[in-house]
């Protein structure tokens, strides 16, 4: 019989493909250079045909390696499914890695999984609560196979799925004020002293982009990395900050925020992978949480 690549000369090509540089392919498959060139040369001539062009300004794939590309990646997804579906047979309990955005708060996420998990009894879940930058490393990588966060345009729509489930009102929490308004228009937020996350977070960037853009400057008392660190501190103190209101309401607090003029309100989305072999377990966790927001819209 003919001699056949192996696994992981095919999935090292499908790296290349990607990045089409070889230092970099070796990195991200986790080999020395000169090993992961022997791996590509042993293909080639497995295959007897040239599939990447070498040259001291650098390499790409040639026309054939561009075909075999196009081919391998389906086969190889294809096998990946194969493999899970397999593996389900052995193993009835389903893990699923789902990323909540740290800025919105665990308690959200942890709600709805109690609920799911006592009517899907056959899934498992773990919830990983994270900052925006490692939530997008981790679905990248394949360590996530869902995020709910803010949707953002770097996420390549070709290969990245993603599902709206509810639209997140932002208000201004500052239980020490007792106002009699239940509206604040944003100059007279500006005037009291705010709670802010950390600088490297998104909430954080997201926050002082709608200040700006209405032309105004709030004064910074603090950076705070948690939601809950934030409540707590406007609890203590005579200060203010900007949180979800569905936050806030699902850890109990129902008073002592006020709506924002103008109004505040971000897009929640869940993202993954389309290629993501886990896809029809996915499924039936996004249309749940899907189903459940659109019922309270």
């Amino acid at each position: 019989m003919e001699q056949l690549p192996n696994i992981q000369q095919l999935e090292n090509f499908i790296i290349y493909g990607k990045v089409r540089n070889f230092t970099t392919a070796a990195k991200k498959a986790n080999i020395t250079q000169s090993a992961f060139s022997f791996q590509m040369k042993k293909l080639e001539e497995l295959l007897g045909v040239k599939l990447i062009v070498r040259s001291n300004r650098g390499s790409d794939l040639t026309e054939t390696g561009e075909k075999f590309l196009h081919r391998i990646q389906k086969i190889m997804g294809d096998l990946s499914d194969c493999v899970y579906e397999m593996k389900q047979i052995k193993e009835k309990i389903v893990p699923l890695n789902v990323g909540a955005l740290m800025s919105l708060g665990d308690v959200l996420m942890n709600q709805h999984l109690a609920y799911f998990q006592k009517h899907n009894t056959d899934l498992t879940i773990n919830v990983y609560n994270l900052e925006a930058h490692e939530l997008f490393h981790q679905l990248e990588e394949g360590s996530l196979d869902i995020i709910s966060t803010f949707y953002m345009s770097q996420f390549d729509s070709a290969k990245y799925g993603k599902t709206f489930f509810c639209n997140e009102k932002m208000v201004f929490y500052a239980p020490h004020l007792h106002l009699q308004q239940k509206k604040l228009d944003i100059k007279t937020i500006a005037d009291y002293s705010l709670v802010q996350y950390a600088p490297h977070y998104l909430m954080n960037s997201i926050i002082k982009n709608y200040f700006m853009v209405n032309k105004a400057t709030p004064i910074i008392k603090a950076w705070l990395s948690t939601p809950y660190a934030i409540m707590n501190y406007c609890q203590q103190n005579e200060t203010g900050a900007v949180l979800s209101e569905r936050l806030l309401n699902a850890v109990g607090i129902d008073t002592g925020y006020y709506s924002m003029v103008p109004s505040f309100n971000l897009k929640c989305y869940l993202m993954y992978k389309k290629n993501n072999p886990r896809y029809k377990i996915m499924k039936i966790f996004i249309d749940y949480v899907q189903n459940l927001y659109a019922n309270k819209q």
